[in-house]
């Protein structure tokens, strides 16, 4: 279901800005979803878990070695690049 922003009631337009973290529009339409996780056995979980492994085994054989900074580095950029005001601890 969606609802219109100027049709919330103060306590529900204020709800919804604490989960967005921002100030809502009076022109903007809000649809909020819930979603149950799939139910995977512990058998199942395990087997992803090792595939993943596999998976990341076979990448890292083709990859070149670098130092440390150099993967801190990496993972800065990406975090910089989706949380614009990230700045390192270094």
């Amino acid at each position: 279901m969606i609802h219109k922003a100027k049709n919330l009631t103060p306590d529900e337009k204020l709800l919804i800005e604490h989960l967005l973290g921002r100030q809502v529009l009076e022109e903007e339409a809000i649809s909020v979803r819930a979603f149950e996780p799939p139910a995977l056995s512990e058998e199942q979980r395990q087997e992803v878990a090792q595939q993943l492994k596999r998976y990341f085994a076979e990448l890292d054989k083709n990859r070149e070695p670098d130092s440390a900074d150099r993967a801190e580095e990496v993972i800065n950029e990406a975090i910089r690049t989706s949380r614009p005001g990230f700045h390192s601890r270094r």
